[in-house]
């Protein structure tokens, strides 16, 4: 599903921001990236949904290495992966509804597969009475499970979330990991790049732990480690 292979990103100026990284992640895995402020989970995030190009090494996403990836193969490979971030991106002058229609309408879905698919979204994540509200009426959590119905519209086979949970109180947190296990439940591969020690710990995932750019572990069952 993911792989790297010996993956380095150097900035301009000398900024090493990822060195030597190596790791694969297989269909159906739910994985934690974790480690503190400028320990390279953006950067990594961003190699792998192609906004960037690794200075060395190899990055492969669903069989497809990128570095092969035309500008023009970018969106199809996208359309596979659901995104989730930390401050929601929701349009805010569009109904709950439609900001969740908007991105099957990026596919090209029908109408009729729209009308269907998104009262099942928001039935999933508990927001089924809110499809005519705008963001602006929803709590955080509540904005966060609209982002989170809307990285699903497209049945992608992965869910990269980035700081899910940091705009979060612990009971809307624990709600929105609560739903990333159910859908990892079906089958969707779940990556999860976090700084929440609390959840890491509490969910006996693998987890890889990033240290100024460096893996320093990577866990099977592990925890939130920041010793190194």
């Amino acid at each position: 599903m993911i792989k790297l292979d010996r993956v380095s990103m150097v900035y301009p100026g000398g900024n090493r921001a990822l060195d030597d990284i190596d790791f694969h992640i297989k269909k159906g895995e739910f994985v934690f990236i974790v480690g503190s402020s400028g320990s390279g989970k953006t950067t990594l995030m961003k190699l792998l949904l192609k906004e960037l190009n690794p200075t060395s090494g190899r990055v492969v996403v669903m069989n497809n290495d990128l570095s092969t990836v035309t500008h023009k193969g970018i969106p199809f490979i996208r359309r596979q992966i659901g995104t989730v971030f930390q401050d929601f991106r929701l349009l805010k002058d569009r109904t709950v509804y439609d900001n969740i229609a908007f991105a099957m309408r990026v596919v090209e879905a029908s109408a009729k597969d729209i009308k269907v698919r998104v009262p099942e979204l928001l039935s999933m994540v508990g927001l089924a009475n809110k499809g005519n509200c705008h963001p602006n009426e929803l709590s955080g959590g509540e904005q966060q499970r609209v982002a989170l119905a809307r990285a699903l519209a497209n049945r992608p086979a992965m869910i990269l979330a980035d700081e899910p949970t940091g705009n979060l109180d612990p009971n809307n947190s624990n709600e929105i990991m609560r739903l990333l296990e159910q859908i990892n439940g079906r089958g969707t591969t779940v990556l999860v790049v976090t700084h929440n020690r609390e959840i890491v710990n509490q969910m006996h995932r693998r987890v890889i732990t990033l240290n100024r750019g460096i893996m320093m572990s990577d866990e099977m069952e592990g925890g939130y480690r920041d010793e190194f």
